[in-house]
């Protein structure tokens, strides 16, 4: 059942829809009359809060998700969040392969004001509007968050966005960001199986400042659903990032150990 939570000064749905895998991640790469079906279920059941972002095929999911929006004029039923930070376009893009997700080398990861800038105006576009909430995908410790900050800041007051967050951060990262400008949301994993943030402090600080802590993979990447199919890493398609997971392996691991 949908419920709603406090997220700054409005109350959202959760649980919400991560659209990742409609194009990235997971193996599929769906059109928007393949995914249709299941957007229109996932306003149907009022998971309303939508979550893309630029790295997600290149831009090709939150296009997925803008053409969608247009065609059933949706607009004013969802929340919309998108991500920055991972280089999605050129030879240092982050790239979807064999055994997942690109090791990241420094160049692929980059919080610079520049890319901020150039990558919120590349979101507009595809979606065909302001993303109600936009992140950092990842921290770049080569960006100092006293350049990052308040470019996020500056997006939110020129009206691209409504609300700024950052994604898989530390407590000290989150709080020095929000002493810097108000941070609205955090996003990290959380989950039956992956539960670090109750101990290292990332959700009491979120608690402490008023930022929304948005949970992704709640239901394991895909293990707590009714019809889990796959016995092994193996079993994945090669394009499939839980080919690699660890939070996927420690599972199955567990699992074995069971049945021994």
């Amino acid at each position: 059942m949908v419920k709603t939570l406090p997220f700054a000064d409005l109350q959202v749905p959760v649980p919400g829809f991560g659209a990742m895998g409609l194009s990235f991640g997971f193996g599929s790469n769906l059109t928007l009359e393949e995914a249709e079906p299941v957007l229109l279920k996932a306003i149907e059941l009022g998971c309303t809060f939508w979550d893309t972002a630029v790295i997600y095929k290149a831009g090709v999911n939150e296009k997925l998700l803008g053409d969608f929006i247009r065609k059933h004029n949706v607009r004013d039923k969802l929340f919309i969040a998108s991500k920055c930070g991972f280089i999605a376009f050129g030879e240092n893009a982050v790239e979807n392969g064999p055994g997942g997700f690109k090791v990241f080398n420094g160049l692929s990861v980059t919080n610079s004001p520049e890319h901020i800038r150039k990558y919120i105006d590349g979101t507009i576009e595809r979606l065909g509007f302001a993303p109600d909430l936009y992140y950092l995908h990842r921290i770049d410790p080569h960006t100092p968050l006293e350049e990052s900050i308040p470019v996020l800041d500056e997006i939110r007051k020129a009206g691209k966005t409504k609300y700024i967050g950052l994604s898989e951060c530390s407590a000290a990262t989150l709080r020095k960001a929000n002493s810097i400008a108000k941070i609205d949301a955090v996003q990290a994993e959380y989950s039956a199986f992956e539960t670090v943030h109750e101990t290292d402090n990332l959700i009491d600080t979120a608690k402490e400042l008023g930022v929304a802590y948005v949970a992704y993979s709640p239901v394991g990447k895909g293990w707590l659903v009714d019809d889990f199919e796959y016995q092994s890493p193996d079993d994945f398609a090669l394009d499939d990032f839980r080919r690699s997971s660890k939070t996927v392996s420690k599972i199955f691991d567990n699992l074995t150990y069971t049945h021994m």
